[in-house]
């Protein structure tokens, strides 16, 4: 069923404006980063999901199959999970003074929140981080201990402020894909001329996913603030 530094830090006044757009997003500080605790929503040009390249850059809405921008805008999923890009578009989507992940600071990420007890039981050992990471709502029931879409262990639900959204993905094979049971994230690191890591979360499991996968791809992007 779907509904629809030694600290984290979410603050109402911590927020961004694109000044792209106007759209104002909020932050959180995680360690020594700062994160946009919600998935980007640029989005100057809309495809539907036929459309597909891994050198060039495609922006996509879920369930959306269309090229109006307006449009699309209109539409529930986004205005709640924001835009799936393909690789090459994730990578120049960001706002100035923020920019794509690396596979590296994704890592960093999640060593941080490991490492200052923000697994669903506490320990400091292992990725079961994923519970801390997802937002309260939206994920599709799971009777898994500690797993995302699990209520149980409710003092970690979304602890981090990360927020982390299910807002599936752009497939190849089926044109929108797990909506409810998973989020992906790109990160700007490569792995060849056809793949990239990315980051995923699944209702079913309490641990943060790191794989790769063909450029082609809409997923969502996480902003990460520039180093000063």
């Amino acid at each position: 069923m779907v509904t629809l530094y030694a600290c984290t830090s979410l603050d109402p006044s911590n927020t961004f404006k694109d000044k792209r757009d106007g759209k104002v997003y909020k932050t959180v500080t995680i360690g020594e980063q700062v994160w946009l605790s919600e998935n980007l929503a640029y989005l100057p040009s809309v495809v539907g999901p036929a459309t597909v390249s891994k050198t060039d850059p495609y922006y996509y809405v879920y369930d959306y199959d269309g090229t109006d921008v307006i449009a699309a805008k209109a539409t529930t999923f986004y205005a709640l999970y924001g835009v799936l890009y393909n690789w090459p578009a994730a990578l120049t989507a960001c706002p100035e003074g923020w920019h794509l992940p690396s596979d590296a600071e994704w890592t960093q990420l999640e060593n941080y929140l490991i490492a200052n007890g923000y697994n669903y039981d506490g320990s400091t050992e292992g990725n079961k981080i994923a519970k801390s990471m997802a937002a309260n709502s939206g994920w599709t029931t799971s009777s898994y201990t500690g797993a995302v879409g699990n209520t149980d262990y409710p003092a970690y639900r979304n602890k981090s402020g990360f927020t982390a959204l299910p807002g599936g993905y752009r497939d190849n094979n089926e044109p929108f894909y797990y909506f409810g049971n998973y989020g992906y994230w790109w990160s700007s690191t490569e792995t060849d001329a056809s793949y990239a890591w990315y980051r995923s979360l699944y209702s079913d499991l309490s641990g943060v996913i790191r794989l790769k996968f063909s450029k082609d791809y809409g997923f969502s992007v996480r902003c990460l603030r520039d180093s000063d």
